[in-house]
């Protein structure tokens, strides 16, 4: 699975915030609810993020394989 825990380390060590993503980088807000629930966001989207943050993709989101999820897992994945 694809958490994007890295992705809100990444934000406070730059001081930003989810409201600086939907208002100055103009992400939207159902985006941003999909990265904090860990669901499937698109490439372009990573791009994105990786290109306004001026950071790596491993600064966005990490791959946790199947059954490793322990509390990562925010997602409901029925």
């Amino acid at each position: 699975m694809i958490v994007y825990t890295p992705l809100w380390e990444t934000l406070k060590k730059k001081g930003l915030s989810t409201y600086t993503l939907r208002v100055k980088f103009q992400i939207s807000g159902s985006t941003v609810q999909r990265l904090r629930r860990n669901m499937s966001v698109s490439t372009n989207t990573l791009d994105d993020l990786c290109r306004l943050l001026d950071c790596s993709l491993s600064e966005i989101a990490e791959h946790i394989p199947d059954g490793e999820q322990g509390t990562t897992d925010m997602a409901n994945h029925d």
